[in-house]
C-alpha cells in the first residue's frame, strides 16, 4: 500500500503579527519605539520648526541660553537650535534610510547569488567582497566626499553604501551556503522549481531576520559616519543635520564658553538614535538566533546557561559506596 508523503517546501514558519510582537525581545521593542519617535520627528520636524534654521540675528552678540521664545537657546549668530535640530533630524534619518536600503540590496543580491550558485560565481563574488572589506573606508570617504561638497544626500548615501555593503554580503552568503544543502531545498529542486523561485520563496524567507539586522546595522553605520565626517568638516554645509550642528558648535567654541544648549541636543539626539538602532539590532539578532533565544529564556526563568568552559557538573548526595 503506497503512502503519500508531503514534503514541506520550506522550513520557514511565518508567525502571525500578534505572535511576532510577543516573540520580539524587550530590547527590540524599546529600540523600535525610540526609533519610531525619531522617524516621526523627521517626518513632521520641518513643518513644526518655529523658525528658519538658517536665519541669523545681526544683533546677536553670542549664544543665548534657552528662553520661552527659543526653547533650546540660540547659536552665536542668533540661529534657533530647536529649529536646526528638527530640520537636521530629517536629513540624518533620510541619509541613514537611503544608505541602508542601497547597501542591503547590494548585500542581498551579491550574498544570495554567491551562496546559492557556488563555483566560479562564488569565488569571483567572494573576491569582490574581500576587496571591499579590506579597503580603508574612512580615508576613502574623506577623499570621495571631499569632491562632492554640495552633492546632497543621495550621492553621499551611494558612497557610504558602496563602502558598507560587503560585510552584510559575507554574512548572507554564509547563511545561504548553509540553507542550500537543506532537505527542503533538495525537495524543491526535485519538484522542478526554478532557481529564482527557490531563492525568493524558499531561501529568502529564512533570512528575513538576518537581512533586517543587516539593514539596521548599516543604518547605524551611516548615521554615525555622517556625523563624524560632518564634525571634522567633510560635509555639505548648505543643509542641516546632526553632524553640521556639532561642527558649528565646535567652530563657535561652545564647550569652552559653556553654551551646552548648542552641542548637547544634537549630541544627545545622535546618541539616542544610535542606541535605538543598537537595541533593535540586538533584538533582531536574538529573534533570529535560536541559541540567543534559549539563553534569554533561561535568564527569564532565573536559570544559568551552561558554557563550554564551565567544569563538568557532578551530582552530589548519591548513595555512599
Amino acid at each position: 500500500m503506497a503512502v503519500a508523503v508531503t514534503v514541506p517546501a520550506s522550513t520557514a514558519v511565518v508567525p502571525r503579527r500578534g505572535q511576532f510582537l510577543r516573540a520580539m525581545p524587550a530590547k527590540a521593542k524599546v529600540g523600535g519605539a525610540i526609533l519610531a519617535v525619531f522617524v516621526l520627528i523627521a517626518i513632521i520636524g520641518p513643518a513644526i520648526a518655529p523658525y528658519d534654521p538658517s536665519a541669523t540675528n545681526p544683533l546677536a552678540t553670542g549664544p543665548a541660553a534657552p528662553t520661552l521664545h527659543h526653547l533650546l537657546g540660540t547659536t552665536s549668530t542668533g540661529g534657533d537650535v530647536l529649529s536646526q535640530l528638527l530640520v537636521g533630524l530629517r536629513s540624518s534619518v533620510l541619509l541613514g534610510v537611503l544608505t541602508a536600503s542601497i547597501a542591503t540590496v547590494l548585500s542581498m543580491a551579491t550574498g544570495l547569488t554567491a551562496g546559492f550558485l557556488g563555483g566560479v560565481a562564488d569565488e569571483g563574488l567572494s573576491l569582490l567582497m574581500n576587496v571591499f572589506i579590506v579597503l580603508p573606508a574612512l580615508p576613502l570617504l574623506i577623499v570621495l566626499l571631499g569632491y562632492l561638497p554640495h552633492s546632497g544626500d543621495l550621492p553621499t548615501a551611494i558612497v557610504l553604501s558602496a563602502l558598507g555593503w560587503s560585510w552584510g554580503a559575507r554574512v548572507i552568503r554564509a547563511q545561504t551556503l548553509t540553507l542550500r544543502g537543506r532537505d527542503f531545498i533538495a525537495a524543491a529542486r526535485e519538484t522542478g522549481e526554478r532557481t529564482w523561485r527557490i531563492v525568493v520563496f524558499e531561501i529568502l524567507p529564512n533570512e528575513v531576520s538576518l537581512i533586517a539586522a543587516n539593514f539596521v546595522g548599516t543604518f547605524l553605520y551611516a548615521i554615525l559616519t555622517s556625523v563624524a565626517l560632518a564634525f571634522i568638516g567633510v560635509a555639505n554645509f548648505s543643509t542641516w543635520n546632526l553632524g553640521t550642528m556639532l561642527f558649528w558648535a565646535q567652530s563657535g567654541d561652545a564647550f569652552n564658553i559653556g553654551a551646552w544648549w548648542w552641542y548637547v541636543p544634537p549630541g544627545l539626539a545622535a546618541a539616542l538614535l544610535g542606541m535605538s538602532l543598537v537595541l533593535l539590532n540586538f533584538g533582531l539578532d536574538e529573534l533570529g538566533n535560536p541559541r540567543l533565544r534559549d539563553s534569554s529564556g533561561r535568564r527569564k526563568r532565573h536559570q544559568r546557561a551552561w558554557r563550554p568552559t564551565d567544569p563538568t557538573p557532578v551530582e552530589r548526595g548519591g548513595p555512599a559506596s
